[in-house]
């Protein structure tokens, strides 16, 4: 496995570039509104549960900023 990924990787380094540019800055946004600690819960589902509720806040807070809060609220009433 770590093969696979190492070959991919060097087919593309470009692609580390672009992954630095958009994934680690949501991670450090989100990151930062939890205080920049770690998951205070224990076990893999309940981290995940956490991680899940992190992710859906911000996905919320930048839809909200991008299409606005009466096109948000309109589309949850269906």
């Amino acid at each position: 496995m770590l093969d696979e990924m190492e070959r991919r990787f060097n087919a593309m380094p470009e692609a580390m570039a672009v992954r630095r540019c958009t994934v680690e800055h949501v991670c450090g946004t989100i990151k930062g509104w939890m205080g920049a600690t770690s998951f205070r819960t224990r076990g893999l589902k309940n981290v995940a549960t956490g991680a899940s509720l992190a992710i859906l806040a911000y996905n919320m807070k930048r839809a909200i900023a991008v299409a606005g809060v009466g096109t948000i609220l309109g589309a949850l009433r269906g």
